[in-house]
Protein backbone atom coordinates (compact mmCIF):
# COMPACT_ATOMS: atom_id res chain seq x y z
CA UNK A 1 0.00 0.00 0.00
CA UNK A 2 1.09 3.59 -0.83
CA UNK A 3 0.60 7.06 0.91
CA UNK A 4 0.03 9.75 -1.27
CA UNK A 5 0.93 13.66 -0.45
CA UNK A 6 -0.03 15.83 -2.92
CA UNK A 7 1.92 19.44 -3.30
CA UNK A 8 1.79 22.16 -5.42
CA UNK A 9 4.53 20.31 -7.59
CA UNK A 10 2.85 16.92 -7.94
CA UNK A 11 2.16 14.25 -6.01
CA UNK A 12 4.65 11.68 -3.73
CA UNK A 13 3.43 7.86 -3.68
CA UNK A 14 5.84 6.53 -0.41
CA UNK A 15 5.52 2.91 0.03
CA UNK A 16 5.05 1.63 3.76
CA UNK A 17 8.48 -0.10 3.36
CA UNK A 18 9.97 2.57 2.95
CA UNK A 19 8.21 4.72 5.63
CA UNK A 20 8.93 1.42 7.78
CA UNK A 21 12.92 1.50 7.78
CA UNK A 22 12.71 5.32 8.18
CA UNK A 23 10.87 4.13 11.38
CA UNK A 24 13.43 1.18 12.11
CA UNK A 25 16.13 3.94 11.49
CA UNK A 26 14.99 6.25 13.99
CA UNK A 27 14.00 3.76 16.98
CA UNK A 28 17.90 2.32 16.50
CA UNK A 29 19.29 5.66 17.20
CA UNK A 30 17.39 5.71 20.26
CA UNK A 31 19.66 4.55 23.92
CA UNK A 32 19.04 1.14 25.43
CA UNK A 33 17.90 -0.32 22.35
CA UNK A 34 20.01 -3.52 21.09
CA UNK A 35 18.09 -3.96 18.32
CA UNK A 36 14.76 -4.72 16.21
CA UNK A 37 13.21 -7.96 16.82
CA UNK A 38 11.30 -9.99 14.24
CA UNK A 39 7.43 -9.96 14.10
CA UNK A 40 6.91 -13.69 13.59
CA UNK A 41 7.36 -14.22 17.38
CA UNK A 42 9.72 -16.35 19.66
CA UNK A 43 12.04 -19.29 18.95
CA UNK A 44 12.14 -21.01 22.01
CA UNK A 45 11.67 -18.37 23.68
CA UNK A 46 13.86 -16.11 22.71
CA UNK A 47 13.28 -13.30 20.25
CA UNK A 48 15.20 -12.96 17.25
CA UNK A 49 17.49 -10.46 17.19
CA UNK A 50 17.34 -8.54 13.29
CA UNK A 51 20.51 -7.17 11.69
CA UNK A 52 20.78 -3.39 10.55
CA UNK A 53 19.73 -4.80 7.05
CA UNK A 54 16.42 -6.34 7.97
CA UNK A 55 15.01 -3.49 10.23
CA UNK A 56 11.87 -3.22 8.15
CA UNK A 57 11.21 -6.71 9.18
CA UNK A 58 10.28 -5.47 13.03
CA UNK A 59 7.91 -2.42 12.05
CA UNK A 60 4.63 -3.29 10.71
CA UNK A 61 2.62 -0.20 9.59
CA UNK A 62 -1.10 0.13 9.56
CA UNK A 63 -3.56 2.47 8.33
CA UNK A 64 -6.94 2.37 10.39
CA UNK A 65 -9.73 5.66 9.32
CA UNK A 66 -6.97 7.39 7.56
CA UNK A 67 -4.75 7.60 10.45
CA UNK A 68 -1.13 5.67 10.19
CA UNK A 69 -0.30 3.61 13.38
CA UNK A 70 3.67 2.08 13.56
CA UNK A 71 3.89 -0.78 15.58
CA UNK A 72 7.60 -1.50 16.46
CA UNK A 73 8.71 -4.83 17.75
CA UNK A 74 11.84 -4.28 19.90
CA UNK A 75 14.98 -5.71 22.11
CA UNK A 76 16.22 -3.77 24.96
CA UNK A 77 19.25 -3.60 26.65
CA UNK A 78 19.46 -5.05 30.16
CA UNK A 79 19.62 -2.24 32.94
CA UNK A 80 17.82 0.22 31.45
CA UNK A 81 14.84 1.76 31.76
CA UNK A 82 12.31 0.25 29.62
CA UNK A 83 9.26 2.63 29.89
CA UNK A 84 12.30 5.43 28.95
CA UNK A 85 13.37 3.65 25.96
CA UNK A 86 10.21 3.49 25.03
CA UNK A 87 8.69 7.08 25.15
CA UNK A 88 11.74 7.87 23.65
CA UNK A 89 11.74 5.37 20.59
CA UNK A 90 8.24 6.56 20.50
CA UNK A 91 9.00 10.50 20.26
CA UNK A 92 11.77 10.11 17.82
CA UNK A 93 9.71 8.17 15.55
CA UNK A 94 7.23 10.63 15.19
CA UNK A 95 9.72 13.35 14.79
CA UNK A 96 11.38 11.93 11.98
CA UNK A 97 8.40 10.52 10.22
CA UNK A 98 6.88 14.12 10.74
CA UNK A 99 10.34 15.91 9.70
CA UNK A 100 11.26 13.75 6.56
CA UNK A 101 7.77 12.88 5.28
CA UNK A 102 5.22 15.38 6.58
CA UNK A 103 3.54 12.26 8.01
CA UNK A 104 1.38 12.67 11.32
CA UNK A 105 1.84 9.97 13.26
CA UNK A 106 -1.08 9.07 15.31
CA UNK A 107 -0.16 5.88 17.51
CA UNK A 108 3.38 4.62 18.00
CA UNK A 109 3.09 1.32 19.80
CA UNK A 110 6.47 -0.68 21.13
CA UNK A 111 6.13 -4.37 21.62
CA UNK A 112 9.11 -5.53 23.90
CA UNK A 113 10.07 -8.70 22.79
CA UNK A 114 13.38 -9.66 24.87
CA UNK A 115 15.78 -8.12 27.45
CA UNK A 116 19.45 -8.66 26.21
CA UNK A 117 22.67 -7.67 27.67
CA UNK A 118 24.13 -5.02 25.01
CA UNK A 119 27.60 -5.88 23.87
Amino acid sequence: MTLQLNTELGAIHVTDHCIAVLAGSAAMDCYGLVGMASRKGLKDGIAELLGRENMSRGVEVRREHDKLHIDLHIIVSYGTKISEVAHNIQSKVTYVLNSVIGLQVDEVHIFVQDVRVSR
